[in-house]
């Protein structure tokens, strides 16, 4: 069985949007894009290296396949050379468009066509960028693992990488580390359902009581 993993970007307010450039996707009115530039140091690359050492398929979102079929295809570099011959799974009503190697489309039922993909035999699916696409997955539980880089900034308005259509669920964090300038890596893989609890008092006060009442 194959997992869908997403590895993402994320400032401490949750916004996953251009962290590569200005021109990446100023859609909105975004005024940060490469908003990670200046954090990368050997540490990170490091863990960047370690999560393209393994054999995977890539799943994309149609935007984030076009910033990057407009980009890796004419690199030489280590990502590059990972990527280009990589399969690509993208999200997209318009398949025939679809130009850069290896691509296919996922079809116009996505959650039906990943869910086959993750029966199947191959290499593990994984996500870069595509906020669009993730959403739809976390509402469909079917992400199974989400690598985080967190970056120690604040940056307002931007897509962000959780909305508020996530199917409830826990996760477990099985690895972290922090680099140099401050981004903290964290691995989380799927923990299974979300256990409820109380401190509140056995016998609540008069005010608890009026107070739960006003706000039901």
């Amino acid at each position: 069985m194959r997992k869908i993993i997403a590895a993402t970007f994320v400032s401490l307010d949750g916004v996953m949007q251009a962290p590569g450039g200005p021109e990446e996707d100023p859609v909105g009115g975004f005024e940060f894009g490469g908003w990670t530039f200046h954090y990368f140091d050997e540490v990170a690359g490091e863990a960047m290296g370690e999560l393209f050492s393994k054999p995977f398929d890539l799943l994309l979102g149609r935007r984030t396949y076009d910033i990057f079929a407009a980009y890796w295809p004419y690199q030489k570099d280590p990502i590059a050379d990972v990527f280009n011959p990589a399969t690509k799974y993208v999200a997209t009503h318009r398949p025939d468009t679809l130009t850069w190697e290896n691509t296919k489309s996922l079809g116009s039922d996505i959650v039906a066509a990943l869910r086959k993909l993750k029966q199947e035999d191959g290499p593990d699916l994984l996500i870069q960028g595509s906020g669009e696409l993730i959403q739809t997955l976390l509402a469909n539980g079917l992400i199974d693992e989400i690598r985080l880089m967190i970056f120690p900034l604040l940056l307002g308005k931007g897509k962000r990488l959780f909305g508020d259509d996530a199917m409830p669920g826990t996760f477990k964090l099985v690895k972290s580390q922090t680099s140099t300038t401050g981004v903290i890596m964290a691995t989380y893989v799927r923990g299974g359902e979300i256990k409820v609890g109380s401190f509140a008092q056995q016998e609540p006060s008069q005010a608890e009581l009026e107070r739960r009442k006003n706000w039901k």
